[in-house]
């Protein structure tokens, strides 16, 4: 089933023949190299003939030579037709050593509009975006939303069931494949599981103790939405008989933010108009992955919907803290170029403490931007003197 992500597509749409290099980064298997050959389609319809596109996957082992930079280099440089536009594909970039060089001189020649894709942030490292400074745009990609998921099913009748079967059965676009092999798709979420973390986390941090990384990615996944500290890491490792120091554990953390299987929401304190340091909280980029990864340990409803509303936010163009109100805490504030909306996520309001609990953080903000409470209640929209109540599925599908 091929899903058209039309977003991320119309991004990439946008940008054609601007002077830019676009890279497109997320985690592996959300969907950066079907989304290349969507836009592919794309520019032959729009008349694009087959010898102006030069496309290259790093991990086809038919390319595996063009890893050497010198050698994509005199590929990529007889490959182009002169006088005439040439569209340049390279996928999972991050193979190539030096490939912000070959990409640099690619990008400085007449005619050519260059697309590449990577499966982590570390390929955006310092170095790298000194040599490209100024030159690229960045689109990041995620795996489906539940938009996008309802979309796949062909109508939009029970949502609540469908919203069961997106973060027990996977984001991952391949997932829809194996919705109804449960085996398979185990099998599936783990190989993605074990070729991130083992493959490229250990292997690229030369980590040699994976049963620690293991125990500290799960300690997260777990904690998805909670407020964590390296030392509290640390300490709960260590009490369970496993030593180990912060500034691994903060090691590890960068490994899985970079390979984005983890997100990051640092603090900002909303009055002070601050960003803080301490207690930051930590999103994983699948529900689907940790389901299959602590299994019924990980049945926690609102901090599950506190996850998917967090990735939505990023989707939709967001920078997302966790807001801190004097003694109080707001889930989510949200800013983009427009402004700020304040988000605050639980499982139920039905019940008045519950309900006068969420909105408590929301009432001491005085500015006037956009207020919201999203719950699972199936209950009409409410207006609490300009505090909105909202479905979130349907805010999901809005």
């Amino acid at each position: 089933m091929l899903i058209q992500r039309k977003e991320y597509l119309n991004h990439l749409i946008a940008f054609r023949d601007k002077k830019l290099i676009k890279v497109i980064t997320g985690v592996r298997r959300c969907g950066k190299s079907t989304l290349m050959e969507l836009y592919q389609e794309y520019l032959k319809k729009q008349g694009v003939k087959e010898s102006q596109i030069i496309s290259i996957n790093f991990e086809d082992y038919d390319f595996y030579e063009l890893r050497d930079e010198e050698k994509l280099y005199e590929y990529l440089k007889n490959k182009i037709i002169y006088n005439e536009k040439n569209y340049i594909f390279l996928d999972e970039i991050q193979h190539v050593k030096d490939f912000a060089r070959v990409v640099d001189s690619m990008y400085i020649k007449k005619g050519v509009d260059i697309y590449i894709t990577g499966s982590n942030a570390n390929m955006l490292s310092s170095e790298i975006a000194t040599v490209l400074s100024g030159r690229y745009v960045e689109i990041s990609m995620l795996p489906l939303s539940f938009k996008e998921y309802v979309e796949s099913t062909g109508d939009t009748a029970d949502l609540g069931r469908k919203y069961r079967d997106y973060i027990e059965n996977s984001s991952f676009p391949y997932a829809l494949e194996l919705r109804n092999h449960p085996k398979e798709l185990k099998l599936y979420l783990e190989g993605i599981y074990n070729t991130v973390v083992v493959k490229d986390i250990a292997a690229r941090k030369k980590i040699a103790d994976l049963m620690m990384l293991d125990s500290v990615t799960c300690f997260l996944f777990y904690n998805v939405g909670n407020p964590v500290s390296t030392k509290k890491i640390a300490d709960a490792m260590t009490s369970d008989g496993r030593k180990i120091d912060v500034k691994t554990v903060e090691k590890y953390i960068t490994a899985l933010t970079e390979s984005f299987v983890l997100y990051k929401a640092g603090r900002y304190n909303v009055k002070g108009k601050q960003y803080l340091k301490t207690l930051k909280k930590y999103y994983v980029v699948d529900i689907g992955l940790r389901y299959t990864l602590l299994g019924a340990r990980s049945t926690d409803v609102g901090h599950i919907l506190e996850n998917v509303v967090y990735l939505e936010l990023l989707r939709r163009g967001y920078d997302v803290y966790v807001g801190k109100v004097d003694d109080s805490e707001v889930d989510f504030v949200a800013m983009n170029e427009s402004g700020i909306s304040y988000f605050q996520v639980a499982a139920s309001v039905r019940e008045n403490t519950t309900l006068l609990r969420e909105l408590a953080p929301l009432q001491k903000i005085k500015d006037n931007y956009p207020k919201t409470i999203l719950s699972l209640d199936d209950d009409p929209k409410a207006d609490y003197s300009g505090i909105i109540r909202l479905n979130a599925l349907d805010w999901l599908m809005s």
